[in-house]
Order: C-alpha cells, then structure tokens, then sequence
C-alpha cells in the first residue's frame, strides 16, 4: 500500500546549478519541493514516480543514472547509488534522481507518460503502479499551466490564474474527483503537462480518505507550480 503522495514541479531551474542567476528567485519553490521529498522518505526510502513529457511510455529503472548536460550543466544524478553507465534520462527521472540524492531516499523507479495520456488510463495505471510498488512513497511530478502572464513560455492566456488556483485548491483537499476532471483539451491549451500525473494520484487516492498539504503555489515565471503532501488516514 501507498501511504504518502507527493507533488513537485520539473522545471530544471530547481536545481542552483542551472538556476545560476535565478537562485534566489527559485529558492523558495526549492525548498518546498526538498521539505516535500523529505517528508516522503519519512515513510519510505523507495520512491515511485509518476511523470510525464516524453513521446512514448517508458520506466527508468533505480540502476539509472544521468546528467543535466542537457539542459547546460554537465551535472550528473542517479536513480540510487547502484547505478551502472549514464544514460540520457527523461526530466522526470532527472528531477527525481535530483530530489531523492538530496533526501537521502534509497532508489526511485520512474514511470513516465505522454503528456496528452488519456484520462481513463489514469486508473490502470495507478493500478500497476500500487501493485509493483507497495510499501514505496509515490512522487508526482507536472507543472501547470505555462500561460501566466506576457512574458510566459506558452503566451499570456486569462484562463490560467483560475485554472492554477483550481489545482491548488484540490491539491491543498485531496480532492481527487477535481483532479480526474480536468479537461485534456483545456489542459493542452494552457500548457499544463501535469494533467495525467496528477490524475495518476487522484485514481489511486480514490476509495480512501487523505489529508493534504499545500506547501507552495505559485507562477515565478509564468508557470504554474505546486507542492504538496498527501498522507493516506
């Protein structure tokens, strides 16, 4: 059984090194998203994590590791300290690896989805994933809508601010009926490639009573991100 759920961003700018300029500015978003990984290996130091961004399904195993090169530091992470011959790792396994060598978590295995994933595969997947990894704490990684503002990666759009705060609000009550709702479409239009992690979270969260915890919520640069701690009652 999965007892603790955690809920990060991905943005690279998490890690000072690639932050350079930007560290200050990040460091708040950063040391929520440390306290969060902490408090998930309070319950576990065997992570599963449920991302996504890649073009094709794929599960990054705890004997991988990689670097940040592509993302201009040539800043190497692994999956666990038994790791074998780097490889190019998707931004999910990279963030993850990032978090869990910080914490002091064990391993992380690291299953990654298309963005545009349908809705009602949410539920197998989190099927699969409480199967294979009972006992594991469960790390969430997206980020929401990229359309806050002009100067924002995807493009000023008004319907971001509320569709953030409406992802804060479930994130912060464990609202799991709101997460499965979310709109693909409306989703895809506001940039928000968190949309299937997060419905991974609320499928499996579903039929048990959780408490929640927002720690952070807010768009530094014109992206919506979001931490928070989910513990099953």
């Amino acid at each position: 059984m999965i007892t603790r759920a955690v809920v990060v961003p991905q943005p690279p700018l998490l890690v000072p090194e690639i932050a350079a300029g930007a560290r200050e500015s990040t460091a708040d978003l950063r040391a929520a998203c440390l306290a969060a990984a902490g408090r998930l290996t309070e319950t576990a130091d065997r992570w599963v994590a449920v991302g996504a961004g890649e073009d094709t399904v794929s599960v990054t195993p705890p004997s991988a590791c990689g670097s940040f090169r592509g993302y201009g530091v040539d800043l190497g992470v692994g999956l666990s300290e038994r790791t074998g011959a780097p490889a190019e790792l998707p931004l999910p396994a990279l963030i993850t690896g990032w978090l869990r060598a910080r914490v002091g978590a064990a391993e992380a295995t690291v299953h990654s989805f298309p963005v545009d994933t349908p809705a009602e595969r949410s539920a197998k997947a989190a099927e699969l994933i409480a199967e294979r990894h009972s006992g594991h704490g469960l790390l969430v990684l997206g980020d929401g809508a990229n359309r806050h503002g002009p100067r924002s990666p995807g493009g000023e759009h008004d319907g971001a601010p509320a569709f953030d705060a409406a992802i804060a609000k479930a994130l912060a009550t464990a609202d799991a009926e709101a997460l499965l709702a979310l709109d693909a479409d409306l989703c895809a239009e506001l940039g928000a490639g968190g949309r299937f992690p997060w419905q991974v979270l609320a499928s499996l969260a579903e039929g048990a009573t959780w408490t929640a915890e927002l720690l952070y919520s807010e768009a530094p640069f014109g992206v919506g991100y979001h931490v928070a701690v989910w513990t099953r009652a």
